[in-house]
């Protein structure tokens, strides 16, 4: 298992530095004023609870909340910069050893930096990060069938569509439907996310 925080760098294809490390309080700024100018990019897709009172309020909450989980090792909750610039958020979530041995991914980026890389660049960092240094076995996203930004980006990584599942989340204030994309070490055979992604 690997200790946290942990830093992970790489090039989108086209050459950005692409840099997934630990949210700060000193991005409280940054991230609130993302949120906002993108609300109608992001509000669709966005994840909400049946019970909101159960859920962080605040930036300094959602931050104590992130370094809880992951320093209990159920969770890797990263930045994602562009350039040396906050522009958005990538969580590996549900860590799970046992007989799974497996996580899931949820991720977002400002509209601004949607279609240069980005996402795809950071899920691939994410999961090679997984996989290699902490040993786990498969990696999981579940993504609403409308959200063709995000389907892009796990098709571009080769993830294997696994099928629906029927109110799966609660996104936007109502439970939705998935479809569930995953990707198992078998799947790279020897290789990487990132040298997958460099072969696009």
């Amino acid at each position: 298992m690997s200790a946290w925080p942990v830093q992970l760098r790489g090039a989108t294809p086209a050459g950005e530095l692409v840099v997934l490390r630990e949210l700060r309080r000193a991005d409280k700024d940054r991230y609130l004023r993302m949120r906002v100018a993108n609300r109608e990019w992001l509000d669709p897709w966005e994840a909400t609870s049946p019970a909101p009172q159960q859920h962080p309020t605040s930036y300094a909450e959602m931050l104590r909340h992130y370094r809880r989980e992951a320093r209990a090792g159920r969770m890797m909750p990263f930045g994602i910069e562009v350039d040396s610039r906050l522009a958005g958020q990538l969580n590996l979530f549900g860590i799970t050893y046992g007989s799974l041995w497996s996580a899931t991914a949820g991720y977002w980026v400002i509209q601004g930096v949607a279609g240069r890389g980005v996402t795809p660049t950071a899920l691939a960092l994410a999961s090679d990060h997984a996989m290699r240094d902490l040993g786990l076995h498969r990696i999981e996203v579940n993504i609403r069938p409308e959200n063709a930004a995000s389907l892009a980006v796990v098709r571009k990584l080769g993830f294997r569509e696994e099928g629906v599942r029927r109110r799966f989340l609660h996104i936007d204030g109502e439970w939705a439907d998935h479809l569930s994309f995953a990707l198992t070490t078998e799947d790279l055979a020897g290789s990487s996310m990132m040298q997958r992604l460099k072969q696009q």
